[in-house]
């Protein structure tokens, strides 16, 4: 094989990188017990009755696995799988042509679904129900509608704001609406070791932890510290034990409970600049420069869950424990907070 030919090759294997280290099989998709024991119901159920499955959406933050068991779905029921997102679908005529196009008991996945505007929604909804599709030809007294019929298939949404997914959109995923969780510290520890042995690289059970603990509960970004770590071993020629995982992560700005640069400085901006809080969030999104959406999406969820900060009717406050990990002192008159 010429030289160039083997670069090729290697490039085509870092860009499908992050598609190996996803799950293949049901046996290798850890976590999420309860929604895998409904789901292989759902399936089942449907299989025995030759039907396509109904309809699904999974919610919850980033990173929790939501595309991967669309992808685990379109595999078990040996679907085809199309996949587009919200923000693609722009027109009436980009959904018509996605559903047209689909063969019998194809599954369309629709990622960050909630992005869909309330035109495109209204089209969808005769097409989960009933698989027709309503197309309005011309303009004015000379329009007319024609009705599509269309194959058999099953939507699965994603999306991280399930709350701005429409009632009525909601209500038609008769299949079922599945909220991920956050995955424990055993689980998170068992996808590195997995992930470990598909980057071949030698991993000893403390160094998995010390990964595992500053995950932030997700195994997209488990999955990402490990490369990292892997990295730095790399280039300095040692193996991936504890000191290492310190030693990178530290360049990497995260710190023993895996809160990185942005986490810190979104705590102390609450703790110095406005005592604490409350602080509306629009207040906070100025103050750090930040978008709103970046806040909530990628942020608060994990800070939440450590217990750092509460929401309240008035704003973000800060908790004790967030004091304690930023080595502050905690004000007296807020002596309520945990």
């Amino acid at each position: 094989m010429s030289r160039n030919n083997k670069k090729s090759e290697e490039n085509k294997d870092f860009e499908f990188l992050d598609q190996t280290l996803r799950p293949s099989k049901w046996d290798e998709y850890i976590g999420q017990e309860n929604i895998k024991k409904n789901l292989h119901i759902l399936l089942n159920a449907a299989k025995e009755r030759e039907h396509p499955a109904e309809h699904l959406l999974f919610y919850g933050p980033p990173g929790l696995g939501k595309t991967t068991l669309a992808h685990l779905i379109a595999k078990e029921t040996s679907s085809q799988m199309r996949s587009t997102s919200g923000p693609a679908i722009e027109k009436v005529g980009d959904l018509a042509s996605i559903l047209t196009n689909l063969s019998p008991g194809d599954i369309l996945f629709i990622d960050e679904i909630h992005r869909l505007n309330k035109t495109i929604e209204e089209v969808l909804y005769p097409a989960m129900e009933s698989r027709s599709l309503d197309i309005i030809i011309g303009k004015g007294p000379s329009a007319r509608t024609i009705q599509l019929e269309l194959p058999a298939f099953t939507l699965i949404g994603a999306t991280t704001r399930v709350a701005m997914i429409s009632s009525p959109l909601r209500s038609r995923f008769s299949g079922g609406v599945f909220k991920l969780e956050f995955y424990k510290t055993e689980e998170i520890m068992k996808i590195i070791e997995r992930s470990a042995k598909i980057l071949g690289v030698s991993l000893g059970s403390s160094a998995s932890k010390k990964i595992a603990e500053r995950s932030r509960f997700t195994p997209r970004t488990a999955n990402y510290l490990l490369k990292r770590a892997r990295d730095y071993a790399q280039i300095n020629k040692k193996d991936i034990d504890e000191k290492v995982v310190d030693e990178s992560f530290k360049l990497l700005g995260v710190d023993n409970v895996g809160l990185n640069a942005s986490d810190r400085t979104l705590l102390e901006t609450i703790a110095k600049k406005f005592s604490g809080g409350p602080v509306g969030l629009n207040t906070l999104a100025a103050s750090l420069s930040e978008e709103e959406a970046t806040i909530e999406e990628f942020n608060e969820p994990y800070l939440l869950q450590m217990g750092f900060i509460e929401r309240t009717p008035r704003g973000r406050v800060l908790t004790k424990l967030a004091y304690e990990h930023l080595g502050l002192d905690f004000p007296k008159d807020k002596g309520v907070n945990k």
